[in-house]
C-alpha cells in the first residue's frame, strides 16, 4: 500500500500482519503453542506416571533415609515411635482406664500394638499428603512432572516404614501366643488395600493442603479424633455394647477400623469373624477403590495449579 505525502512524495506503510485480528487462543493454535504445565488427559497422565515409577520410588526411599538421619538411633526410630506410643496407650487404657474390657492380656497387648501400628500408616500418609505440594514448591515449580507422584511417593514411604515395624509386631504377637498361621497370609491383601485407601486419601489432602496451608495445623486434631473414634485402643462393640446399635456400626465401617480388624483378625489368635462387621472385605475393598480413584482424579483436575500463584 502507498499514499502520497504533502510534499508529493510517495510513502509506502508496511502490509498487515496476517495475524492482525486473531485471539491469543487462535494464536496459539496457529503455532502448534501450549500451555506450560498444561493438565493432560488422564490416560496421558497416568502414562507419564508409570514412565516415572523409578522416581517414584527413588524419591520414597531417599525421604525414608532421611527422615531420621539426624538421630542417633537413625532408622530405628520407624520402629521405636509407634511402639512407645503403643507403651503409652496400654499404660492409659490398659491398666488405668480398663479399655481391655472382653479380651485377656494375650489377646489385647497384640490387639493395641496392631492397632497403633496400622492407624500410623494412614496418619503418617494424610499428614505428608498435606504437605505434599506446598512443603515441595521449589521441586514442583524448577521441573516438569506429574504432580501426583509426591503424595503417591509420601505414601509408599509409609508402606515401607509399616513393613519395617511389621517385623515387631511379628514378635509381639508370637511372643502373647498368636503363632504363625494360613490367615497370616491375609496381612498382604489388607495392606495392598489400605495402601490404595491411603494413596487416595493422601492426594486428596495434597490438593487441599495445596491451597490452603494452614490445613497442616488442623489436620493433627483431625486424625487424633479419628484415632479415638476407630478402635485403636478398645473393641468398639464391646466398649459400646450399652449405647445404640447403628453408634458401634458406623464406627466400626470407618475404614480405619476395618483396616485394623482384618489385620487383627489374621494376626491375633483368638480374634475371630465374630470381632468383624458384615461383609468387613466388601467394605475394605470399597473404600480402597473410592479414595484411590476418587482421590486420583479429584488431584489430577488441579493439575495445572500447583505450585502457581
Amino acid at each position: 500500500m502507498s499514499e502520497t505525502t504533502h510534499d508529493g512524495g510517495v510513502a509506502v506503510s508496511a502490509p498487515p500482519s496476517p495475524d492482525e485480528g486473531l485471539t491469543a487462543a487462535q494464536l496459539a493454535a496457529k503455532y502448534g503453542l501450549s500451555v506450560s504445565g498444561a493438565r493432560p488427559s488422564l490416560f496421558e497422565y497416568v502414562r507419564q506416571l508409570w514412565d516415572r515409577r523409578h522416581f517414584i520410588l527413588a524419591f520414597s526411599r531417599a525421604k525414608l533415609t532421611a527422615q531420621y538421619s539426624q538421630a542417633k538411633l537413625g532408622q530405628l526410630w520407624q520402629v521405636a515411635t509407634p511402639l512407645l506410643n503403643a507403651a503409652v496407650y496400654f499404660f492409659i487404657f490398659g491398666l488405668i482406664l480398663k479399655a481391655d474390657r472382653g479380651m485377656n492380656r494375650e489377646v489385647y497387648i497384640p490387639f493395641l500394638v496392631t492397632g497403633v501400628f496400622v492407624f500410623t500408616f494412614t496418619q503418617s500418609s494424610v499428614m505428608a499428603g498435606v504437605r505434599a505440594i506446598s512443603g515441595n514448591l521449589g521441586l514442583v515449580r524448577a521441573l516438569h512432572f506429574p504432580r501426583a507422584s509426591l503424595p503417591i511417593s509420601f505414601a509408599l514411604q509409609q508402606l515401607q516404614q509399616l513393613l519395617f515395624s511389621m517385623i515387631v509386631l511379628f514378635v509381639v504377637a508370637v511372643g502373647f501366643g498368636s503363632y504363625p498361621r494360613l490367615s497370616w497370609l491375609l496381612i498382604v491383601p489388607v495392606l495392598a488395600l489400605q495402601f490404595l485407601f491411603n494413596t487416595g486419601l493422601a492426594m486428596i489432602m495434597a490438593r487441599a493442603g495445596a491451597k490452603t496451608p494452614d490445613l497442616a495445623q488442623l489436620m493433627p486434631f483431625v486424625m487424633r479424633t479419628w484415632m479415638y473414634a476407630s478402635g485403636v485402643m478398645f473393641s468398639i462393640p464391646i466398649m459400646l455394647e450399652d449405647r445404640p446399635d447403628w453408634i458401634a456400626t458406623v464406627l466400626q465401617w470407618n475404614p480405619a477400623a476395618i483396616y485394623m480388624d482384618l489385620m487383627r483378625f489374621a494376626l491375633i489368635d483368638g480374634y475371630d469373624y465374630s470381632n468383624l462387621p458384615h461383609l468387613a472385605w466388601a467394605a475394605a475393598l470399597g473404600w480402597a477403590v473410592l479414595f484411590a480413584v476418587g482421590g486420583f482424579v479429584y488431584f489430577w483436575k488441579a493439575e495445572e495449579r500447583y505450585g502457581r500463584g
